[in-house]
């Protein structure tokens, strides 16, 4: 049955985040905020404060970027129930340049308590995420990308709120990635099975709540590469990290962007020269295991 709570809101992005489509069937609940993007989250807490679902959805960069002080003092504080759904995370932004290209916004929306940050890794599972988001009360971020994404899952596939997913078993190693690079993570394990290393590939689609058990369990593989499209600091990877050296320390690499930003190109580029790929992923692999 239809949820006549769920309201959407937008700030002049809705032909790229695709909520023209919400704004086409309801428009009496969907609310184009302008060039205002700070006050589209305002409205947003307001809107949640008087019993709506509102979806809030801009580019990543924007929200948490350019709004996190209202998303701090007005969502999370007050852990009203507002969904944020930011399209165009990461460097596969591409041409848009660095003024784009949100990099730091897991950091930003994980420090901040009572959020739940979900990474999709492919259609299937933002759908699910998005259902997710809308039976569980409180504040979430979702992030999406930009470009088309191989589907990793099939219609039998069944998110869980806050639980990685094993996608390969392995016993040499484990790799751990989220959204655009679990595709590479899959692609990097097959290329190393053929050179006799047993990769185990875990998708965390929910990066808060993290799923402690399960990167715990990961440690009986004797080494951990982390995978994502964000900076290494404060995201996937340092999570990660965290949780390893409190219970079962064992060498880590990261593949993920390092302390810079990146330039405008086409986003398969970007991947390359950022080592964002499967080639990347494998490399980090044989590190890990010679530590072990």
């Amino acid at each position: 049955m239809e949820n006549q709570d769920i309201v959407v809101l937008d700030a002049d992005l809705s032909r790229s985040t695709m909520t023209h489509f919400f704004a086409r069937e309801l428009p009496e609940r969907f609310f184009e905020c302008g060039i205002a993007e700070q006050n589209m989250i305002s409205i947003a807490a307001g809107l949640a404060a008087s019993g709506k679902i509102p979806f809030a959805s801009t580019f990543a960069v924007f929200a948490p970027g350019r709004c996190f002080d209202q998303i701090r003092m007005s969502i999370a504080q007050p852990q009203l129930n507002v969904k944020i759904v930011a399209t165009h995370g990461g460097i596969t932004v591409g041409e848009d340049g660095s003024s784009h290209q949100s990099v730091e916004d897991l950091a930003l929306i994980c420090s901040l308590p009572g959020f739940t940050v979900i990474v999709p890794a492919d259609a299937i599972e933002t759908a699910q995420a998005v259902e997710a988001a809308v039976t569980t009360h409180g504040p979430f971020y979702i992030r999406l990308c930009r470009p088309k994404s191989q589907l990793i899952y099939n219609e039998d596939y069944r998110f869980k709120l806050g639980k990685a997913v094993t996608l390969k078993k392995g016993k040499d190693v484990t790799i751990i990635a989220i959204g655009l690079m679990v595709k590479e993570a899959l692609e990097a394990a097959q290329n190393l099975q053929g050179e006799g290393i047993d990769c185990r590939v875990l998708n965390m689609p929910t990066l808060k709540p993290l799923d402690q058990a399960a990167i715990i369990k990961a440690t009986e593989t004797g080494a951990i590469v982390t995978a994502e499209e964000h900076l290494e600091h404060g995201g996937l990877g340092s999570m990660v990290a965290r949780v390893v050296v409190q219970n079962q320390p064992v060498p880590m690499e990261m593949v993920s962007l390092k302390d810079s930003y990146a330039k405008s190109g086409k986003p398969a580029e970007l991947l390359e020269r950022y080592g964002l790929t499967a080639r990347n992923i494998e490399k980090a692999v044989k590190s890990a295991i010679k530590r072990k």
